[in-house]
C-alpha cells in the first residue's frame, strides 16, 4: 500500500544542530539568548523548554524570563536590547494583551530579533522560514504548484505569504470567513491557525501535500489543524507528522539566528 511521505523536520534539524553545536565550540563569545513570556500556557512552556534543551545542546545559553505584565515586557525587551550581554531576544507568542504584540515586537532590538516578528528585524520569520526549509530538504517542488496557506498569523502565515508571493509562486491566503471548501483546488495546503482539526477531510484533494504548522493545547494535549480523519489517509503525496514536523526546525533556524546575531 502507498503510503505519503512523512516531512520529519527533526531528521533535517539533527543535521544542522550538529554544525551549529561545532560553530558555538569555536567561538570566543559564547551566545545568550533571552526568552520573554507572560503566560504559563502549556503550549508555550512546552517550547520554551525545547528551546532551553536546544541551547544546552549546542552550548547556548538560554534565559528563561516571566513577565508580569506587557509594562515588564517592554523594561524587559529594553534593557535586554541595549545589553551586550544579550545577543538574541525572543518574544514568545501569544501574550497576554495580544493587541500590543506589534509594538512591544518592534521595540526589539533588529540585530537582536532572531524571530523575525519586528518590522525592521534582521532576520526572516523563524517559522516560514523552517517552513521552506522543509520542503525544500524533501525536493517539494514550489514554483508548479498552487499553495494555500492558511492562516495569516505574525508568526508564520502573513511572512510566508510574502515570501511565496516574493518569489511569485501560485499562493493564496485563507483566514477567519474564508471558504476553506476551496482548498481542495490545491496542490499544497500550509494551516498555522491553532485551531485543533480545522482541515476536513473534503477540503483536501488526492495527491496534497499537507503542512501542519498550528498548535494548541486541547485538554493537555498539544493538537495541530488537520483532523485526524486526515492523518489517515493514504492517497496523499506527503504530510508533517504529529509531532516533530516543522517545530524542530523552527527552533534550528532561531538558533541559527542567534548565532549569526553573535558573530555580527
Amino acid at each position: 500500500m502507498k503510503t505519503p511521505k512523512i516531512l520529519s523536520g527533526r531528521e533535517l534539524a539533527g543535521f544542522i544542530k550538529e554544525r551549529q553545536a561545532y560553530e558555538v565550540a569555536g567561538m570566543e563569545k559564547k551566545p545568550t539568548l533571552l526568552i520573554i513570556r507572560d503566560s504559563d500556557n502549556p503550549v508555550i512552556v512546552k517550547y520554551v523548554q525545547l528551546k532551553i534543551k536546544y541551547g544546552e545542546d549546542i552550548g547556548v545559553k538560554v534565559i528563561d524570563y516571566k513577565a508580569k505584565d506587557s509594562a515588564n515586557i517592554a523594561a524587559k525587551i529594553q534593557e535586554a536590547s541595549k545589553s551586550p550581554e544579550i545577543d538574541g531576544i525572543i518574544l514568545q507568542l501569544p501574550i497576554l494583551e495580544k493587541k500590543k504584540t506589534n509594538d512591544l515586537t518592534n521595540l526589539i532590538a533588529p540585530s537582536k530579533d532572531v524571530d523575525g516578528l519586528g518590522e525592521h528585524g534582521n532576520y526572516d520569520s523563524a517559522t516560514a522560514t523552517a517552513i521552506l526549509w522543509l520542503l525544500a530538504g524533501y525536493d517539494i517542488d514550489l514554483k508548479t504548484k498552487k499553495i494555500a496557506i492558511v492562516g495569516r498569523g505574525k508568526l508564520v502565515g502573513a511572512p510566508l505569504y510574502k515570501m511565496f508571493t516574493d518569489s511569485n509562486y501560485q499562493v493564496e491566503l485563507f483566514h477567519h470567513g474564508s471558504d476553506l471548501t476551496k482548498l481542495k483546488n490545491f496542490d499544497i495546503i500550509i494551516s498555522a491557525t491553532g485551531k485543533p482539526g480545522l482541515i476536513l477531510n473534503e477540503y483536501v484533494k488526492p495527491g496534497a501535500v499537507l503542512v501542519d504548522a498550528g498548535t494548541a493545547s486541547e485538554d493537555g494535549v498539544l493538537k495541530g489543524d488537520l483532523a485526524n480523519e486526515v492523518r489517515d489517509r493514504t492517497d496523499l503525496s506527503a504530510i508533517t507528522p504529529e509531532t516533530g514536523g516543522v517545530g524542530p526546525l523552527t527552533i534550528t533556524c532561531l538558533f541559527d539566528h542567534v548565532l549569526q546575531a553573535t558573530k555580527n
